[in-house]
């Protein structure tokens, strides 16, 4: 008889994949963590790492939330039976935090974008942040004012 693994220990993330471009493009006003309802063979594939958030959003719709085009490549070992790539995927929310990003996603010119997708202690979660894009002007501001403090931690 085989042996069951002990689960993994809750504090431990192990990142799968991060959205870096959101920070630059977009003002970040809230973050909310959220499970994912994923197949056997996407979070084989998530395991291994191939994943990509960059053009992924998410949208509030009949009371549930989803994660809209998220590419997780299809298993390599996988059979006919093998997810598609960019399907649709159910977020894991209570109805209240549900409500509210809806109320708050209905606003002008706020949006839900992926920041990072990890697993901690055996659960791929994904956080995901209500946004306001950014203008140019704003990302100059950002880039020079880091430019800024590069010099003078040269100088120090």
């Amino acid at each position: 008889m085989a042996s069951k693994k002990a689960p993994a220990p809750v504090d431990i993330e192990q990142l799968v994949a991060e959205n870096r471009r959101a920070r630059y493009q977009y003002e970040i006003l809230e973050i909310v963590e959220a499970g994912l309802v994923l197949s056997g063979t996407e979070v084989k594939t998530l395991r291994s790492g191939k994943v990509s958030l960059e053009e992924a959003y998410g949208r509030i719709s009949a009371d549930a939330a989803w994660l809209v085009g998220a590419h997780i490549d299809e298993y390599v070992h996988g059979n006919r039976m093998n997810h598609s790539p960019t399907r649709k995927r159910k977020l894991l929310l209570r109805k209240q935090e549900i409500k509210r990003l809806h109320a708050k996603v209905t606003q002008k010119g706020l949006t839900l974008v992926p920041l990072r997708l990890y697993f901690r202690g055996g659960w791929a979660k994904l956080e995901i942040a209500l946004c306001r894009g950014k203008r140019l002007g704003d990302k100059r501001e950002v880039s020079k004012k880091r430019e800024a403090e590069r010099e003078i931690g040269r100088y120090h």
